[in-house]
């Protein structure tokens, strides 16, 4: 059966716990699945062969690093999926939209939509017919220019970014948006890593990770933080297990016990997969309260002081770097004082752990001569997520190990090119460097004024401050909060402009005029004026590399993203500062562009014939502190008092649980590849919520019945989703999780990190009720 014809099927719900290991036969099965029902398997098994490898392309998947051991194999099951997903032969063409008016095509689910193919050719709304019709590529890039040039500032219009866009894509069009005047860059990373690069920044001077891939070849100690590498970053998992087989400890702290971090299962060793057998990830496994990260590193460090004072009592070696800490930091006293003034009491209570785990986790981190600490959005997505990411900076600070071999900091991004967008300008507050230098190399005055992140973006164009919204990939009506909120937002708009691979649910929440312009992915071959071109990307390790497509695309109306941002610029902007149209030409024009603007980029081109690539490079790495005192800053932050916001406090109602969103395993960010879920049981449904066996009782209910999820929230607004099954987990009493982008609605506008406007996905407090008779039945 082909994935088209199990898109219109509906799947039979099941749930029944998973009992095998991360990987082996389980992620064959389902790579072979997912390669069979691409309606291009020949094609496509070449293509897999050439994922992440020299002279290939980019995975689409993740940004975890490529391991500089040679190999056939150099992907994942969800990279798998992930390139199987776009290299398809379905097409959403004119016919498709001819067929489907936008009201009919809203009715179907964001897994129908995106299965139907990839986009063809350039589409307009026809507001009389309630459907998208062809345009001509010059009228679609005209119909833009109009648009921005009436504006009365170009503070009006936002240009999201999505973590796919290439570093040659994303250079431009920050290039283009700075000379057309304005720094509103909302994009992809004010949801997920926002936090990561704010709170680096401000202590170690940069916002990256600090450690390379081989790094973790030397590491005594590995902590994974909110982290679910198995689902999110598989490849992850080998230097996890193996550094376990070496005797290094590997710490995971997680409220729920995910597979990939427990056992995995190596597809690429046969002696394995023959008997069945595996291999463990981690040496312990912590489960804290949700948002009780930061108590618990607290309680660590409170640990490793005392025992520092015992040492200097008694003569014994000394558990602090004291002479990194003399040469390298500041305000350590500060931190130590700080230490003191959180009681035992608050840390137990605020971390769900008791102190004997705690004890545990700080004795394993004070065994590692050589320590790597990772952590993702169960970190990031949290009110106090910037003290948290500061209070691991701190941890790691007080014995060294930032900036030398096996040691280090590795916040693990999420979608390809994350990192590297950002690295190109990317930033609605963007440092004085880049644009000094923009500003000389151009000669145009570049405005200065921040722009918009995310959710200001969102109550911009609520508001009717913004009246375009331009999009560089993504799914911002599925990846952003407060949905309802955020659909009206967009619907506000004179126009959107949608620039994309396949359908999805943006592309219906529409403005007055809408476009949109399909683009090539990274399997594409990118045929230009000059040949075929190469783009390039940055993984979380600061590797630059080439990707080069391998496939010819479906439809010659299709664009690169460097085409069609160059496209959209000469039109509004004519060939200044630069001819846009003669960059297209040949990529190396945008890339010596980039060596002559970006630090770490000079003789581009020619480091990028380097197999592999090139390392950009890390200040911090280097032990270099790019701060504004020179050093590397303990911050002394005061644990939060109270980690459910005054504002659900100000209801009322006690929440009955402590939501997490989260994907599924057939699911990257917002692309869901399919129903299951195959590490947590789950089967044919994703309208469902994971809770503790005993909560679901003590609410009320029964496992396997149905209940309406309520955010609560003190602003008048009602947030509901409704009709979710209850299913019992092995989850902490008082939380629970469910997959996202299906409880985004929950997620109010206004509950943001603070320091980092990114949105609480992580710590949503709901309330259960019995459903309405018309509840959606999953």
């Amino acid at each position: 059966m082909s994935i088209h014809n199990q898109a219109d099927k509906t799947p039979v719900p099941r749930y029944k716990p998973y009992k095998g290991a991360a990987g082996g036969w389980g992620a064959l099965i389902s790579v072979t699945q997912f390669w069979l029902s691409s309606d291009n398997a020949l094609k496509n098994i070449r293509t897999m062969l050439k994922t992440n490898q020299n002279g290939g392309f980019d995975c689409p998947g993740c940004a975890w690093g490529d391991s500089p051991e040679s190999g056939m194999v150099k992907f994942c099951e969800n990279g798998a999926k992930a390139v199987n997903w776009e290299a398809t032969k379905r097409r959403v063409d004119p016919a498709f939209f001819a067929k489907h008016s936008v009201t009919s095509l809203l009715e179907q689910s964001d897994y129908w939509l995106e299965y139907q193919g990839r986009l063809t050719e350039p589409m307009v709304y026809d507001a009389t017919s309630d459907r998208y019709v062809p345009i001509a590529w010059d009228d679609a890039y005209a119909l833009v220019a109009k648009h921005l040039l009436n504006l009365e500032s170009p503070n009006q219009a936002e240009f999201y970014t999505s973590g796919r866009a290439s570093n040659e894509a994303a250079y431009l069009y920050q290039l283009f948006v700075r000379a057309y005047g304005t720094n509103n860059f909302p994009d992809c990373s004010n949801m997920c890593h926002e936090a990561s690069g704010v709170a680096l920044s401000q202590s170690v001077g940069v916002g990256k990770g600090t450690v390379t891939f081989e790094d973790f070849e030397h590491a005594d100690a590995i902590f994974v933080w909110g982290q679910n590498p198995g689902t999110n970053h598989p490849r992850m998992l080998e230097p996890l297990r193996e550094a376990v087989q070496r005797g290094a400890q590997v710490v995971c702290i997680n409220p729920l016990k995910e597979r990939g971090l427990e056992r995995f299962q190596h597809p690429q060793h046969p002696i394995e997969m023959l008997t069945n057998g595996d291999r463990p990830t981690n040496t312990a496994y912590f489960r804290p309260a949700l948002g009780g990260d930061m108590a618990m590193m607290r309680g660590m460090a409170k640990f490793l002081l005392q025992w520092e004072r015992e040492a200097q009592a008694n003569n014994a070696p000394s558990v602090f770097d004291h002479d990194f800490l003399n040469e390298h930091t500041a305000t350590v006293l500060e931190y130590l004082a700080a230490i003191d003034d959180t009681s035992w009491e608050h840390i137990v209570e605020q971390s769900g752990l008791p102190l004997d785990d705690i004890e545990l986790a700080a004795r394993m981190y004070l065994k590692g001569k050589n320590v790597i600490m990772c952590w993702a959005m169960g970190i990031t997505q949290h009110r106090h997520s910037v003290p948290t990411i500061q209070e691991i900076s701190n941890l790691m600070l007080l014995r060294g190990n930032i900036g030398r071999p096996g040691a280090g900091l590795c916040p693990v991004r999420g979608h390809s090119n994350v990192q590297g967008d950002r690295t190109m300008g990317i930033n609605e507050r963007p440092p004085a460097f880049l644009l000094d230098a923009l500003e000389k190399r151009f000669g145009f005055d570049v405005p200065r004024s921040n722009g918009h992140n995310v959710v200001e973006a969102i109550h911009a164009m609520a508001e009717g401050r913004a009246k375009v919204f331009i999009a560089l990939g993504g799914n911002f009506a599925q990846a952003t909060p407060d949905s309802t909120r955020t659909a009206q937002a967009l619907r506000n708009c004179e126009l959107t402009v949608q620039i994309s691979t396949k359908l999805n649910r943006s592309h219906l929440m529409h403005g007055k005029q809408a476009l949109i312009l399909p683009c090539l992915g990274r399997t594409d071959i990118d045929q230009q004026s000059e040949g075929p071109q190469a783009v390039t990307v940055e993984d979380s390790f600061s590797m630059v590399h080439a990707s080069n497509g391998q496939l010819q695309p479906l439809s010659k109306q299709m664009r690169s993203e460097p085409a069609i941002v160059a496209g959209i610029a000469a039109a509004t902007l004519g060939a200044q500062p630069v001819d846009w149209n003669w960059l297209i030409g040949d990529y190396d024009r945008i890339r010596d562009l980039i060596a002559d603007t970006l630090p770490g980029f000079k003789d581009f081109n020619e480091r990028l014939k380097h197999p592999g690539g090139f390392y950009l490079g890390n200040s911090a790495g280097a032990r270099r502190w790019n701060t504004p005192t020179g050093r590397a800053n303990f911050k002394p932050n005061r644990l939060p008092s109270d980690l459910i916001d005054e504002r659900v406090r100000a209801t009322g109602q006690v929440p009955d649980l402590i939501m997490q969103s989260m994907r599924s395993h057939d699911q990257y960010n917002t692309t869901i590849y399919g129903l299951d879920d195959r590490y947590r049981g789950v089967r044919g449904q994703r309208d469902v919520l994971f809770a503790n066996e005993a909560d679901i009782i003590r609410l009320g209910f029964r496992p396997g019945q149905k209940a309406d999820l309520v955010s609560l929230w003190e602003d008048g607004r009602e947030r509901r989703v409704k009709g979710f099954t209850l299913l019992a987990f092995d989850i902490p009493a008082g939380q629970a999780a469910a997959y996202y982008p299906e409880v985004n609605p929950l997620v109010p506008l206004e509950s943001v990190g603070e320091g980092s406007s990114t949105p609480t996905s992580k710590f949503v407090a709901i309330r259960l009720e019995q459903p309405a008779p018309s509840a959606r039945i999953a």
